[in-house]
């Protein structure tokens, strides 16, 4: 028998491969299924095709192998009319002849008419006719059934029978006869079909139905693998990362399909169908009648679904006739009932094969067909679709005047429900048909309003650089003699998407352009760009943001718009900075209360957004998470989770789960599988997400670079990614690659934002950070370069904080914490680089401040950290119980954490063992007393070997030595208990 071979791992079918080993008794599974119950002799595994059968029955196959079974495999073939009768049955004995030659022998021996099936056989020779060709079916029967009994004495027996879909008469009389004769020794049977191919008259369908009836005969139908499994498989065939979108695009089309998966990957990512895959889709299509065929075609350019009514007008065909075609095209498969009174493709994939297969003029056609009766339903008031149908349909056939007509009722049914994505598609076909000035001309439209909508619904959905674009572009294609109100109608709608996204335009220059444009009086136009200029000035923390904004509200409360007033009670509540903070809290609850009442969405997203921040601020973490995550559900409730303050919402309930050290749920709350993110809220999602796997200590340099084309997108994605980063080089000991990730992140978002961001302080804290703990590594050369990147690095942070400081803006607890985090990561530098090295005093100084601020913030991992370095000084300093009472804690949270890297620092410093005796200065030898004076300065072992003419081995040594007689976890500390013990000249 051929042995099990090497393949990847099994996706998905867990389940029914331990249902099927138990079923057949190759392998008990204790708690499966019912163990009381008897194997059964034969199962019948059945799923549609490429859902993975023949991938189960491999794996069955290695099982029953390890479990000591014999395997033996047969298979039926497509040959149409001209089946070979027990054509795999003569392939098992072609097997077992090989294998087993004295078994096949002696039963052959015993009954002859096995000879009939064995694979040199089945030709017949030229003499022989009549009689002497003519063998009882029964006797072919017994000899098949006596040999798999025969060969099973050896050890148990498991025969599968593929594609028995395709198996003729004989085959399928075999396997009646297989299935009801019991074996006197352990011989089980498999046999598979395509369950999809079985049409009310095909001759499987019965046999089948009969077999399943026959005790010991079970059956196992193999359902198309869920989401999970069709992304595991996703993974497994392309290992490298790729963008959620594209994997969810394989799962939708793929609906489960094994083997559609593996087509789709293999795909060039062109988004049309593989030609294989089309071609073998297709074959479906040949075995259906003229009539039905074209009924086909017409559902396929209706798209996945068609219902009924809609369907008989298009193909205009007497209802009889059209009824048949459907039962054929229903019976084999092709088709299926859909809810309601329409029909759907079995699978997606045939119907785009179909559509794509149509020639250009049929679809033309077609599509034309479609709109017409679509149109002409529409003015009965007995719609037989939807806008958004009868604008593709339109567009398909060239009717542009209605095809835009179409996509604009398409956008503004699509936004009413909650469809912002689907909206910005129909409003941007819209202004695509309107690129033709003739089409402009034929059809009245208001361009202004069209561009302020399509730019409202890139925004909901997340893309507010393309409606940034967009309305740049339009207000750029003006001419002179524009209208006024069109101008400033743009110029308002480009300042709401200036303050939601990236870019250095000035949101209050543009709002007050823009009312300078749109007429003093009362209109819902100018009530809209009053709300807007409210909000740039509130951002530019201007004074007149209340008076703008209470003239604002008592326009739109005229105007009986609750929308606009609820989202300018959020910008009045939000400018209430000073005072009493619970007032404004319930303000805030207020605001957002009265919006969920009105439906203004966006204003209550915004209102709890705000909330979550003003709890955050201060410091009640529990609080913020609260406001934060309610965000989100309503965001998700109302199909806008990449929305302004939706997704905010969402990132900023991450970045409190990372502060607080709940670090599971930030992985939980950046885990976008299923969903379709944006590119940019996807790698911030993705960045935040690098920050846990880099302080667990996962070598995530690949999956961070897989993140980095996208920096930028937004200054946050670059600081956030770029952070962990400098930590990930860090972990590794290359320093030198983290510096480099901090100077290529400080010029990408100098560029962005201004050359003194302030970030920097944070960026430099870390990068030097990096640079102290690996310098003791590095030669001379090395130290003094490393020395001039620290300059460096702290004279970029100061200019930010001296920046900060002449602004007179508030510098939070956070900023204080890097602040303090900077200085300290200075110091030590120094010190463990023995360049101007300072006192211990001056070192526990900054570091006992930035643990005091970080404690303060919150931020329980940076705390750790600083707590572990901190303790790394105090016991060089040989106060071991005060370092004791800042290790323990900072082990104990990178415990929790499962932050390795940290535990890997923690661990120098030892537990809690008594501090051991320092060793008197005549312990140390003359030559060691010589090396350590050379360590102190910062020589490596190799340069102190050249200078005093000995081995790197023996200045190893010697090290070794030095360390023990110290008591020191590393050169740094024992140079500095040297000094303190006056042991260097």
């Amino acid at each position: 028998m051929a042995a099990p071979t090497p393949n990847q791992t099994l996706i998905g079918r867990d389940a029914e491969l331990e249902e099927i080993t138990s079923q057949l008794g190759i392998r008990a599974v204790s708690g499966s299924f019912n163990s009381s119950q008897p194997p059964v002799r034969a199962v019948l595994l059945s799923g549609d095709a490429g859902v993975g059968k023949t991938r189960l029955l491999t794996e069955l196959r290695d099982v029953a192998f390890t479990e000591g079974w014999q395997v033996v495999a047969g298979h039926c073939l497509d040959f149409g009319d001209s089946a070979l009768p027990y054509l795999p049955f003569s392939e098992v004995l072609g097997r077992l002849a090989t294998d087993l030659p004295d078994i096949v022998a002696k039963v052959a021996a015993d009954q002859p008419a096995l000879n009939r099936l064995l694979p040199g056989r089945r030709v017949m020779t030229e003499g022989e006719s009549g009689d002497a060709a003519t063998v009882d079916r029964g006797d072919i029967f017994d000899a098949v059934h006596a040999l798999l009994e025969t060969a099973a004495e050896a050890a148990p027996l498991l025969l599968v029978i593929e594609d028995t879909h395709w198996a003729d008469r004989s085959t399928r009389d075999m396997l009646s006869f297989l299935f009801s004769r019991p074996f006197a020794r352990r011989v089980a049977i498999v046999a598979s079909y395509r369950s999809d191919d079985l049409h009310r008259r095909h001759p499987l369908r019965t046999a089948a139905a009969e077999w399943a009836r026959i005790p010991g005969v079970g059956r196992l139908q193999l359902a198309p693998l869920g989401t999970p499994a069709v992304r595991a498989l996703v993974k497994q065939l392309h290992p490298d990362p790729l963008l959620e979108s594209d994997v969810a695009d394989i799962v939708d089309r793929a609906e489960g399909n094994a083997f559609f998966v593996e087509e789709l990957v293999n795909a060039a990512w062109g988004g049309g169908l593989p030609e294989d895959l089309a071609g073998l889709l297709l074959v479906r299509l040949d075995r259906l009648d003229d009539a039905a065929q074209r009924v086909v075609r017409a559902a396929a350019v209706a798209g996945r679904r068609v219902s009924h009514p809609l369907l008989a007008s298009v193909v205009s065909i007497d209802d009889a006739a059209l009824e048949q075609a459907l039962r054929h095209a229903v019976e084999t498969n092709v088709l299926v009932p859909a809810r309601g009174d329409g029909y759907a493709f079995r699978h997606a994939l045939l119907a785009e094969a179909v559509y794509d297969d149509l020639l250009p003029g049929e679809r033309v056609r077609l599509h034309a067909a479609f709109a017409r009766v679509l149109s002409e339903s529409q003015g009965q008031g007995q719609s037989k679709g939807t806008a958004a149908e009868l604008a593709r349909h339109a567009r398909a056939a060239h009717d542009l005047p209605t095809a835009l007509r179409a996509s604009i009722d398409a956008g503004d049914d699509a936004f009413a429900v909650g469809g912002p994505d689907e909206a910005a598609q129909h409003y941007e076909l819209a202004l695509d048909l309107l690129a033709d000035e003739r089409l402009a001309a034929e059809v009245t439209v208001d361009m202004a309003a069209l561009v302020s909508r399509t730019a409202e619904s890139l925004i909901v959905s997340g893309h507010p650089d393309r409606g940034l674009s967009l309305i740049q572009a339009h207000l750029a294609a003006l001419p002179d003699d524009a209208s006024p109100t069109s101008r400033g109608h743009l110029l308002f709608a480009l300042a709401n998407t200036v303050m939601v996204a990236e870019t250095r335009l000035d949101a209050l220059e543009l709002t007050t352009e823009a009312l300078a444009h749109i007429p003093d009086e009362m209109s819902a136009l100018r009530a809209k760009a009053l709300a807007s200029h409210a909000r740039a000035l509130a951002y530019a923390e201007n004074e007149q943001a209340r008076p703008v904004a209470v003239e604002a509200l008592a326009m739109a409360e005229s105007l009986d718009m609750p929308h606009l007033a609820s989202e300018v009670m959020t910008t009045l509540v939000g400018l209430e900075n000073a005072g009493d903070d619970d007032a404004v809290i319930e303000a805030l609850d207020e605001v957002v209360k009265r919006a969920a009442e009105t439906g203004a969405v966006y204003a209550e997203l915004r209102g709890l957004y705000l909330l979550g921040r003003r709890r955050l601020d201060r410091g009640q973490f529990a609080g913020a998470r609260e406001a934060f995550q309610r965000a989100v559900v309503r965001a998700e409730e109302t199909s806008q989770p990449w929305a302004p303050y939706g997704f905010d919402a969402r990132f900023m309930d991450a970045q409190v789960a990372y502060l607080t050290g709940a670090w599971d749920d930030v992985l939980r709350l950046t885990d976008v599988s299923g969903q379709q993110p944006p590119i940019g809220p996807e790698s911030l999602l993705a960045a935040l997400e690098l920050m846990v796997h880099v302080g667990r200590g996962a070598d995530a340099v690949a999956f961070g670079r897989e993140v980095r084309p996208h920096w930028d997108k937004d200054g946050l994605i670059a600081i956030t990614a770029g952070s962990a980063m400098i930590d990930a080089y860090g972990n590794r000991g290359d320093a030198a690659a983290a510096v480099r990730e901090h100077d290529d992140l400080v010029t990408l978002v100098s560029g962005m934002w201004r050359s003194f961001f302030h970030a920097r302080v944070r960026l430099a804290a870390l990068a030097i950070g990096a640079l102290a703990s690996s310098v003791e590594q590095l030669s001379a050369a090395e130290r003094e370069q490393a020395a001039a990147d620290v300059a460096r690095l702290r004279k970029g942070a100061d200019c930010s904080l001296e920046l900060i400081a002449e602004e007179r803006k508030s510098w939070g607890p956070e900023g204080q914490a890097w602040a303090a985090r900077l200085e300290a990561e200075t110091l030590r530098f120094r010190w463990r680089a023995g360049i101007d090295a300072p006192s211990v005093d001056e070192l526990v100084t900054p570091w006992t401040e930035a643990v005091r601020l970080f404690g303060e913030f919150g931020h329980r991992f940076e705390l750790a950290r600083s707590q572990a370095r901190l303790a790394a000084v105090l016991r060089a300093s040989g106060d071991l119980a005060a370092a004791r009472v800042h290790s323990d804690p900072a082990r104990a949270t990178a415990h929790e954490l499962g932050a390795q890297p940290l535990l890997d620092e923690l661990q120098t410093l030892g537990g809690t063992a008594t501090p051991r005796a320092e060793a008197a200065p005549d312990t140390l030898t003359p030559r060691e007393k010589e090396i350590l004076a050379l360590v102190a300065i910062g020589r490596s072992n190799g340069e102190i070997g050249k200078q005093l003419f000995i081995s790197t081995k023996t200045v190893s040594v010697h090290v070794s030595n030095i360390l023990g007689k110290l008591g020191a976890s590393g050169r740094t500390e024992a140079a500095a208990i040297a000094r303190r013990r006056g042991l260097l000249d």
